[in-house]
């Protein structure tokens, strides 16, 4: 009699395939995320559709870390203020560049990029939220930016910046095993093909939403 038990209790086991358990995902970040939201294709809603559950935007554009005016570090202005508790089981972001093009136009950026983040990955405002973020548990996908296309562009004179501002990501990122750098600096080459950017030659356009998507559904479900 208990065989027979048995036998039933596999059986329902083998025929009932357990249910995968779905990422809890949370974008954050400024208009390389929030773009194209209208359009339903947006960094965090082609995620959705290629990951297959729903995903958390809380992106905004114009966000950044820091503020001349105070009052203008809310509603969701400040990255920062866009993490609400979680639990999150991905917390996807970016962040950084609008400190740069418009706290010193990309030009003599030392400063800010320091306070952003330090040459070895290891201090600085990016690096001390992403820990935060890690104490709760949620492991941290960190995008960079696109480049230019190789046409005139307000945000040309930002590659070599951007370059090195990557590098201390990738550094800060290579110290845990649960934060993950994205590099976007190839994701366009400079050949005159513009279709990954919208008509400003800055933001992504929607193929451009879904390529970044696309990469950050590659490391969520692998």
């Amino acid at each position: 009699m208990m065989w027979r038990i048995a036998l039933l209790i596999l059986t329902l086991c083998l025929s009932s395939p357990a249910q995968a358990e779905v990422p809890r995902v949370l974008v954050m970040g400024d208009s390389l995320m929030a773009i194209n939201r209208l359009f339903g294709s947006s960094v965090a809603q082609s995620l959705s559709k290629q990951v297959g559950n729903p995903v958390q935007d809380n992106s905004a554009l114009g966000a950044r870390y820091f503020f001349s005016l105070p009052l203008l570090d809310i509603a969701g202005m400040d990255i920062r203020s866009q993490f609400n508790g979680g639990p999150w089981d991905y917390v996807v972001m970016n962040g950084g560049g609008n400190d740069l093009l418009f706290g010193c136009g990309c030009g003599k950026c030392t400063l800010t990029l320091n306070r952003l983040i330090s040459w070895d990955g290891m201090k600085g405002t990016i690096p001390n939220f992403v820990a935060k973020l890690r104490a709760t548990g949620a492991r941290v996908i960190y995008t960079g930016y696109l480049r230019t296309p190789g046409l005139i562009s307000p945000v040309e004179s930002c590659g070599p910046l951007g370059d090195e501002m990557d590098r201390r990501l990738a550094l800060m990122a290579s110290r845990d095993q649960g934060i993950t750098f994205m590099p976007m600096s190839d994701l366009v080459t400079r050949d005159g093909d513009r279709s990954y950017h919208g008509l400003d030659l800055i933001h992504p356009s929607v193929k451009g939403s879904q390529a970044i998507a696309a990469r950050i559904a590659a490391v969520i479900t692998k």
